[in-house]
C-alpha cells in the first residue's frame, strides 16, 4: 500500500478547534443549501458515528451522504438551490461533486442501501443505518476521517441552529477554511476514484435484513459466515453438478395437483370436457320450450359432438422436502481452528447457506420446502445465537415460505419426517459433533459431524468418513459437493 492509499484518523484535541472544523463544514455540503431545519439533523447523524468510536469525515460530506440516503428525492437534484459560501476552494468542491457525489449517484449498490435505510423507522435507526453505511464506505475506500469528543456535539445541539450557521459562514469569511477542510475532501476524491463499489455484498446483506442495528458480535457473524459461503460456492461448477451413481431415493405417491398438462390443442375429437367443445356446436341448441330433444343433445347422446384434443403430455412437479437437523452438542462449534479461516460453526453454516441456495437454483423446477430444525425441548435454549444468525441469512426464504425455522424435541423427528414422507420425497441431514441416528420410514438419511476441523460425512445407518480435501477448508467445500450430490 502506498502513502496514498493510508487511512488516516487525525485526533482533534481543542474543543474549540473542533468547533470550527463543524460550523464550517456545514457551509461545505452541497446536496442542499444550510438551513436551520436542517442542522440538528446533520448534528444528530454525527453524534452517532462519534458515539460508535469511529471517525468522523468532513461534516459536508456527512450532511450531502444523509440528504441523499435519507431526505433527498433523486428526481429533483438537478433543481437544488445554489449553495453560496465565502471562501470555498471552487476547483476542489467541483472536483468532489463530480467524483464523490457523482459516485453516489451512479453506484448502483448505493441506490440499494438507499432503498434500504428509507424502509427503517425515522429518527435513530436511520441514524445508526446512516453510520453503518458511512463506516461501510470508509472501510473498503479508506479515506481519512477525525476523532473529536462526543461533549463537542452535545454542546453544538444546545445552540440554535441559525446561531450555528452564522458563526460558520462568518469564520470562512474572516479566516477561511480550516487547514484540515481540504485536506479531507482530497483525501474522499482519491478514494472514491480508487473503489470499484461503494459496498460490498455483506455490507448490503446487513442494510436489508437490518442486522446493520445489531450488535457487533451478531453482526461479525453474518459477514462471517457470507464470506465462508463464498469461499464454498467460488468451487461449484456454475452449472448443475452430476447426481451421485447408486443414490438412494424413495418413492412417493404422485398428487394430482403435481401433474399440469403441457402442449397445445393438436387435433379434434368426438370426446372430451365440456371447456374443450367447440363453441360453432352450441348453434345447434333450439330455444326453450321445444317439444323433446334438440339437435345438440342428440349429437351429444350419439357422441358425435367435437371437441378439441390436447397433447397428452404432463408435466410432473416433484414436492421435495429437506430437513437440516441440527443437534444441541454444536455449542461445542464455537471454536477457532488454527487450519481454518473461522470457526467451525461458522463453516457449518456457510455450508449449508449454499447449499440451500445451490438447491434453490438447480432445482428450480420442483417444489422444494427446506426445514432447519433445532433440536432440543425446555426453556434452555443452547443454540439460540444461530438460530438468530440463520434466520437472518435466509431471511427472504422465510418470507416466501421456502424456509421454515423453529425448535423441535428429538422424540418427535421421525414422525415428523414420515409425515412430510407421505406427500414428498424428503432427505434428512443429522448435524452434530456427533450425529444421532434417525430412523423414518420412507425418509433418505445422511450424518455430517463436525467434531474436528475436518467433516465427516456418512449415511444414516453406515460409518462416518472423513471427507479428503488439500487442506481443512478445502474438506469443507468438498463435503458440500458430496451433500450435493446425494441430493440433486
Amino acid at each position: 500500500m502506498n502513502s496514498a492509499d493510508k487511512q488516516r484518523s487525525i485526533v482533534i484535541r481543542d474543543s474549540a478547534e473542533a468547533r470550527q472544523l463543524l460550523t464550517q463544514g456545514l457551509w461545505w455540503q452541497r446536496i442542499r443549501a444550510p438551513k436551520a431545519d436542517a442542522v440538528r439533523d446533520v448534528l444528530g447523524w454525527a453524534k452517532e458515528v462519534v458515539s460508535s468510536g469511529k471517525p468522523l469525515p468532513a461534516l459536508g460530506f456527512l450532511a450531502d451522504l444523509g440528504h441523499v440516503t435519507l431526505t433527498e428525492d433523486w428526481e429533483s437534484r438537478a433543481n437544488r438551490d445554489q449553495i453560496l459560501a465565502p471562501n470555498l476552494p471552487v476547483n476542489l468542491v467541483r472536483t468532489y461533486e463530480d467524483h464523490v457525489l457523482g459516485k453516489m449517484y451512479a453506484d448502483y449498490t448505493f441506490g440499494r442501501a438507499c432503498d434500504a435505510l428509507r424502509r427503517y423507522a425515522r429518527g435513530r435507526e436511520q441514524s445508526r443505518g446512516l453510520a453503518y453505511l458511512l463506516e461501510a464506505f470508509r472501510e473498503r475506500s479508506r479515506f481519512d476521517g477525525i476523532e473529536l469528543s462526543v461533549g463537542v456535539l452535545n454542546t453544538l445541539l444546545e445552540v440554535q441552529p441559525e446561531e450555528l450557521l452564522s458563526e460558520g459562514f462568518e469564520s470562512l469569511r474572516l479566516e477561511g477554511p480550516h487547514p484540515l477542510l481540504p485536506e479531507l475532501y482530497e483525501s474522499l476524491i482519491h478514494a472514491a476514484r480508487r473503489t470499484p463499489e461503494v459496498l460490498g455484498p455483506e455490507d448490503l446483506f446487513d442494510l436489508e435484513s437490518r442486522a446493520a442495528l445489531e450488535d457487533l458480535g451478531l453482526r461479525l457473524a453474518h459477514r462471517q459466515v457470507l464470506r465462508a459461503a463464498a469461499g464454498m460456492a467460488a468451487t461449484l461448477p456454475k452449472h448443475k453438478i452430476k447426481p451421485m451413481a447408486r443414490r438412494m431415493e424413495v418413492p412417493t405417491r404422485i398428487l394430482d395437483e403435481d401433474m399440469y398438462p403441457v402442449g397445445g390443442y393438436t387435433s379434434l375429437s368426438n370426446r372430451g370436457s365440456i371447456e374443450s367443445l367447440l363453441h360453432s356446436q352450441l348453434a345447434y341448441m333450439e330455444p326453450d320450450g321445444g317439444d323433446g330433444p334438440d339437435l345438440f343433445d342428440s349429437m351429444f347422446l350419439m357422441d358425435e359432438l367435437l371437441y378439441y384434443a390436447r397433447d397428452e403430455n404432463q408435466f410432473l412437479r416433484r414436492r421435495r422436502t429437506f430437513v437440516l437437523a441440527l443437534s444441541p452438542d454444536l455449542v461445542e462449534t464455537r471454536f477457532k481452528d488454527f487450519e481454518l479461516p473461522y470457526q467451525r460453526g461458522v463453516m457449518l453454516f456457510g455450508l449449508l447457506h449454499v447449499l440451500v441456495k445451490k438447491l434453490v437454483e438447480w432445482l428450480n423446477t420442483d417444489a422444494l420446502t427446506f426445514q432447519i430444525l433445532f433440536l432440543g425441548e425446555g426453556e434452555n435454549d443452547p443454540l439460540a445465537n444461530e438460530r438468530a444468525i440463520l434466520t437472518k441469512l435466509f431471511y427472504e426464504e422465510v418470507a416466501l415460505g421456502v424456509v421454515h425455522i423453529e425448535r423441535l424435541a428429538r422424540s418427535k423427528l421421525p414422525r415428523r419426517c414420515e409425515e412430510w414422507a407421505r406427500r414428498s420425497m424428503v432427505h434428512v441431514l443429522m448435524v452434530g459433533i456427533r450425529p444421532e441416528l434417525l430412523e423414518a420410514k420412507d425418509t433418505v438419511v445422511n450424518r455430517l459431524a463436525v467434531s474436528s476441523p475436518r467433516p465427516e460425512l456418512g449415511d444414516g445407518n453406515g460409518e462416518l468418513r472423513l471427507v479428503e480435501g488439500d487442506d481443512a477448508t478445502d474438506c469443507w467445500a468438498k463435503a458440500l459437493q458430496q451433500v450435493l450430490m446425494r441430493w440433486i
